[in-house]
This record gives structure tokens, C-alpha cells and sequence, in this order.
């Protein structure tokens, strides 16, 4: 009796604490189609009934057709169970139910930062779409932000997918490894240390659908231009690339050196096709593109940053960091390893497949490493549920580096 007692506590206990585990996601207003990716796949870790709070709305349509398109696919389809709230007042009917312990954020950027802060008062994890904010005026408030999620032992999370990219984790492999790096050039305005160029496209497919923007997300002042929203990435790969593990100090490390933004300019018909909506004039001026030139710790950055119209062969993402002993340059989603120094090569061989030229070489990089865009978003999931679990393992530098990345993207406005 008594071992079938303690037995079946056992099985009490192990029952308990998996659904203790479990998590449950709330996705409030889910304006980009990011949010759906989020859902592509099923995760063991979290329950497939998923509460919605949004307003009526394209946005919330377009959502739900995709978690309907996941659910019903030939291969690996989802089984999401949808309980949708919707309605003018959303997100405090929302923090009252509270029906969940996670909550996804997506879309609309300007209020964003906001609805994290009244999550976290709530007492709600967070996983939210980048950018947290678009002005500089709110980094204050993004820093009072996390300082509450960590007094409160909460998780908040930005979606930086580009980490998970396979020539991204090799690049950072590379540029730290003394023996092939050296260590970092402080380079000059003319001659930066880094320069990294990233161009995304208004017209895509996703998913396998066309992709349908609102009309606010072409108000840069909703949602960004193109530094403060994609060029988080770029801006937050430099700083986990070139200076891992590091807790830099945004007050006293970031110099800004010079920043400008310029249009581009989307014809009638290409808005409609995009937006679905009508404008009057014959064109569209959406300022977007930037260009940002700044230190860390005395190694000069130069970024570029752009959206243009569509292109058949996808978005684009260079950068290039020169160190002591040679460059390693990502071109055309290739990572290159450029030096004039024999020993280089010597080391580059002793741990990558290359294929070299001259003072060249290309990196090797087995197909079955590529994934795709969409993809990231299971691995950042999957990396929030683990922080989830055991809070204390995120990284200390994580914190600091959300206030620089921000600190960076908010410089021009």
C-alpha cells in the first residue's frame, strides 16, 4: 500500500508539473503575418488551444486564414484550436481574462512597447515581434520594461530570427576564432571595421500566399521606417557577432556619427496591389530607406538599410568584418574568407569543408543547414519556451544589448 501510495503521488506530482510546463499563448492583435509564423509548427511544450484578442478586421482575417492554410496542409498540418475574442476593446478584455501565460505581439509597432509593459504588469511572459519601439523617446520606457520582467522573474523576448540563419552562425564562429580573425579592426568613417547591408522587399510571397500589408504599416510613424523595424536585425547581428557575451553600455560605449533616410517611391497600382486599398495620387512616397554610420567601443559601423519594391530572388543580407588577419564577408548568402595570410587558410581547413582562390576562400556549407525564413521562427520559439522554463539562463548581456540594438535603430528619429 504504501509503495502504490508514493507511486501514484508520483505520477500526481510528474502530472502537476507538466502542466505547470505547459504554456499557453495569447496573440493580441495579430497585424503581421509573423505572428502566424509563430504557429507554423506545433510545439510539445505548449497548448494547441490559442485565445485571440484583436479587432475585426483584414488583420485578423488574414491571420486566421493562415492558421486555417497550417491546419489543413498535406504535410505536418497543425491542430490549432482558435478561441477568438474580438472587439473594440481587446487588449484590456485581454489582461482581465488573462487566459493564457504567453503573450505574442506583432503588428502595429507605435503602441507596442505599451502593451508589453501592461503584459508584464499582468504578470505575463512576453514574445513580441520586433521593433519594441520606433522613437527614442521611448527607451526609457523599454528599459523600465525589463528591468520589471527580471524583479518579476518573467520572460520578454524579441523575435531576432536572423541569429538561427546558418551563415550567420558561422560568421559569428569565424570572426571569433583568433586564429582565423585575429580580433577586430577599429577602421575608420571611410574604412569601417563593419558594414553590413540589408534590403527587404514590399511585395512577397509567404507561406505560399501573396502577401497583403495594411494600409498603416506605410506610416513610418505606426510603423517605422527601416532601420527602427528590419534593421534591428542587422544592428543586433553586429553587436552579437562582434562582441559576444559582451553587456555593452549603450549611455557610454555607442557613438552616433551620422544617419539620413530616403523614399521609395511605389506607383498607384503597385499600393493596391499590395494594400488592397486606393490612393488618389499617381504615387506613393514611403520613407524608408537609411543609412547609419555610428561607433561600438570605437569600431565604426556603416549599416544600409532598404526596401524596395519586389524581387525574384528574395531579401538580402551582406556584412563584411575586418579583423586583424582577414576579413569574413557573407555575399550573395556565401560566407568568404579573405587574407593574404598563409596560416589562416592552414586553420581554416583544420575545422570547415572551403574551396579556395587565391587570397579567397569560400566556406562549404552542407544544404541540409539552409532553412529558410519561416523556419527561424520555430527555433526562436523553441529558445523562448526553454528561457520559459528556466528563467535564469537567459543571458545577462541580453538586457543590455536590447537597450543598445534600440538605442541604435532610434537614433534618427
Amino acid at each position: 500500500m504504501h509503495f502504490l501510495h508514493g507511486q501514484c503521488l508520483a505520477i500526481m506530482l510528474t502530472m502537476c508539473a507538466n502542466a505547470a510546463a505547459q504554456a499557453k499563448l495569447i496573440v493580441v492583435d495579430p497585424g503581421h503575418f509573423h505572428a502566424a509564423l509563430v504557429q507554423k509548427d506545433m510545439y510539445p511544450s505548449l497548448d494547441p488551444t490559442v485565445s485571440v484578442y484583436a479587432p475585426m478586421g483584414p488583420d485578423l482575417v488574414d491571420y486566421l486564414n493562415r492558421i486555417a492554410l497550417f491546419n489543413t496542409r498535406k504535410e505536418h498540418p497543425t491542430a490549432w484550436n482558435i478561441e477568438l475574442h474580438a472587439g473594440p476593446d481587446f487588449f484590456e478584455r485581454m489582461l482581465k481574462d488573462r487566459p493564457g501565460n504567453v503573450v505574442v505581439l506583432t503588428g502595429r509597432n507605435r503602441p507596442k512597447i505599451d502593451r508589453i509593459e501592461a503584459s508584464i504588469d499582468a504578470g505575463l511572459n512576453v514574445l513580441a515581434d520586433k521593433p519594441w519601439i520606433i522613437a527614442s523617446r521611448d527607451l526609457p520606457k523599454l528599459e523600465r520594461v525589463l528591468h520589471q520582467a527580471a524583479a518579476k522573474n518573467l520572460v520578454a523576448y524579441d523575435i531576432m530570427t536572423e541569429r538561427f540563419e546558418i551563415t550567420s552562425i558561422l560568421q559569428k564562429a569565424l570572426v571569433n576564432d583568433p586564429a582565423i580573425f585575429g580580433t577586430l579592426v577599429p577602421g575608420t568613417e571611410a574604412e569601417p571595421a563593419v558594414t553590413a547591408r540589408s534590403i527587404h522587399h514590399l511585395m512577397k510571397v509567404v507561406a505560399g500566399v501573396p502577401l497583403r500589408r495594411p494600409v498603416w504599416f506605410f506610416d513610418v510613424n505606426e510603423y517605422g521606417d527601416g532601420l527602427a523595424d528590419v534593421g534591428t536585425h542587422v544592428v543586433d547581428l553586429v553587436q552579437w557577432t562582434a562582441f559576444p557575451n559582451d553587456a555593452i553600455d549603450y549611455k557610454k560605449d555607442i557613438k552616433i556619427l551620422g544617419a539620413r533616410r530616403w523614399p521609395t517611391v511605389i506607383s498607384q497600382a503597385d499600393f493596391e496591389r499590395v494594400t488592397g486599398s486606393k490612393i488618389d495620387a499617381a504615387q506613393f512616397s514611403y520613407d524608408c530607406n537609411n543609412s547609419i554610420r555610428y561607433t561600438v567601443r570605437g569600431a565604426h559601423i556603416a549599416l544600409d538599410i532598404r526596401w524596395n519594391w519586389e524581387s525574384a530572388d528574395g531579401d538580402v543580407y551582406e556584412a563584411s568584418f575586418r579583423g586583424t588577419k582577414s576579413r569574413i564577408e557573407l555575399r550573395n548568402n556565401e560566407l568568404y574568407v579573405v587574407s593574404q595570410n598563409p596560416e589562416v587558410f592552414a586553420a581554416l581547413k583544420r575545422s570547415y569543408t572551403i574551396e579556395q582562390h587565391a587570397a579567397e576562400a569560400h566556406i562549404v556549407i552542407p544544404q541540409n543547414l539552409r532553412v529558410g525564413h519561416e523556419e527561424h521562427f520555430a527555433q526562436v520559439t523553441n529558445r523562448f519556451f526553454d528561457y520559459l522554463k528556466a528563467p535564469a539562463t537567459m543571458s545577462a548581456w541580453e538586457q543590455s544589448n536590447m537597450l543598445v540594438k534600440y538605442f541604435i535603430t532610434t537614433s534618427g528619429n
